[in-house]
């Protein structure tokens, strides 16, 4: 991986890398491997801590360009959009569980069979 391209944000408190990949001889590099690359080009970075963004690697061409945020600290990642961090390996926040059809059939019987015996009883 070859930097071509080095910004330091303070405001956002990252660093911000432009990479080019040249892999003549190989498959083209997964994400997970770029996020090692780019944290081993930046001194003292944390992989949990890098996101790796507009990959594009061109039909024909062995070399697969892109953009790696390195944040400072996990309060500083917090900027980043929660489909980046769980599409690098983070747990989503906002995990809803939906009870199972199996699991909430019976309480819509039981209900059915209440509101049934409310109804048998008011008409009496």
């Amino acid at each position: 991986m070859k930097v071509v391209e080095r910004k330091e944000n303070p405001l956002l408190d990252r660093v911000e890398i432009r990479f080019v990949w040249d892999h003549d001889s190989s498959r083209t590099p997964s994400r997970s491997e770029m996020v090692a690359a780019a944290a081993k080009a930046e001194p003292g970075a944390k992989k949990e801590l890098v996101f790796v963004k507009d990959v594009s690697t061109r039909y024909g061409r062995p070399q697969t360009t892109g953009l790696a945020l390195i944040y400072g600290s996990s309060d500083s990642a917090v900027l980043e959009s929660e489909y980046m961090k769980v599409r690098h390996g983070a747990e989503p926040e906002s995990k809803a569980v939906a009870p199972k059809a199996s699991e909430s059939a019976p309480a819509e019987e039981a209900a059915e069979e209440a509101a049934e015996a409310e109804s048998e009883d008011g008409d009496e």
